[in-house]
């Protein structure tokens, strides 16, 4: 599933301030990156059901390379997944609204501190 109206599709922002926010929101790259793309993945876990879901917001580097702090990112449209093991991740689920709601303000927080740092 997709979100829309982030206001962080086709952003673009250095890639250290990039990293430092994402992180600050709990949004990190992990292993999820080479020298032209990242992903940032916020993670939810319910201990009750097991189920995992990860929020997805991912980036290219139009400048330099990814981990270059003067790189240039431009964001993607965010998304999210729910993990089945082993296979990987499914999108087209129905996503607890509890998760939603989450990502929601997730995203909104991201967007509104990047256009502060750009500012």
């Amino acid at each position: 599933m997709y979100f829309e109206n982030t206001n962080l599709e086709g952003k673009t922002v250095k890639f250290s301030v990039l990293e430092h926010i994402a992180n600050s929101l709990g949004l990190f790259r992990n292993e999820h990156w080479d020298y032209e793309r990242a992903t940032y993945d916020y993670k939810f876990e319910n201990m009750v059901t097991g189920d995992v879901y990860y929020l997805r917001v991912p980036a290219v580097a139009i400048e330099g390379v990814v981990e270059q702090s003067h790189a240039v990112m431009k964001l993607g449209k965010p998304y999210i997944g729910k993990h089945y093991y082993p296979h990987g991740l499914e999108y087209e689920e129905e996503f607890p609204e509890d998760v939603i709601q989450t990502c929601n303000d997730k995203l909104a927080q991201l967007a509104e501190k990047l256009e502060q740092a750009t500012a």
